[in-house]
């Protein structure tokens, strides 16, 4: 049997990016769980051994296509409140709620692939060339800390990873438990969640 002709490659892209982008694709629409090197193919419109002139294995084509799926989630999220705007409680709702969105977008992505460290690894690696949204609101944190928005002592690191433990406990807790990441908190939660940021639980 010959192989199969590669698919017209959109924009004048090579085939490497193509055959990235398909993988994203797929992992955006039907997850991670099952996902084979010949279904990619198949979608890239190519024979399955062309994968392996252009990566080393499926675990890096994996790793790239999650590195890509990831970006773009985060491009369509739109933008996020910048330091000294608006105030600082109204903007970290809108952080908890990009957060727990991008994670419901995100996080089903990885679930097949608990059992595939290697994949995982280098997702990692190639994950630690860009700011993420952990990156973004230790940074928002920080300069508001800065302006005097907060107060100069504040524990900055430790409220946004607060905030991310929220995000990802609340998308893990009812994947694991539903098979779905569910439907988003209720605003009292997220209200919760920023006055203890913001104010502690000691009473003054």
């Amino acid at each position: 049997m010959s192989p199969r002709r590669a698919a017209a490659l959109p924009d004048g892209g090579n085939l490497r990016d193509h055959l990235i982008a398909t993988a994203g694709r797929i992992i955006a629409e039907h997850r991670t769980a099952g996902l084979t090197v010949r279904a990619i193919a198949r979608e890239a419109g190519v024979a399955d051994g062309v994968l392996y002139n252009h990566f080393a294995d499926k675990e890096e084509l994996l790793a790239y296509a999650l590195c890509a799926h990831v970006g773009q989630v985060e491009r369509d999220m739109g933008e996020l409140p910048a330091p000294g705007t608006g105030t600082v409680e109204d903007n970290l709702r809108r952080y908890v709620g990009h957060g727990l969105e991008m994670h419901r977008r995100i996080v089903p992505a990885f679930v097949g692939l608990f059992s595939q460290p290697r994949v995982l690894a280098r997702f990692a690696e190639l994950g630690e060339q860009d700011e993420d949204w952990r990156d973004r609101l230790y940074g928002y944190l920080r300069a508001e800390r800065d302006l005097g928005r907060l107060a100069p002592e504040a524990r900055v690191g430790a409220a946004a990873r607060m905030i991310v433990g929220f995000c990802h406990e609340t998308v893990m807790s009812a994947l694991f438990q539903n098979g779905v990441p569910g439907p988003a908190p209720a605003p009292e939660a997220v209200d919760d969640l920023v006055a203890v940021v913001l104010h502690g639980i000691v009473s003054s």
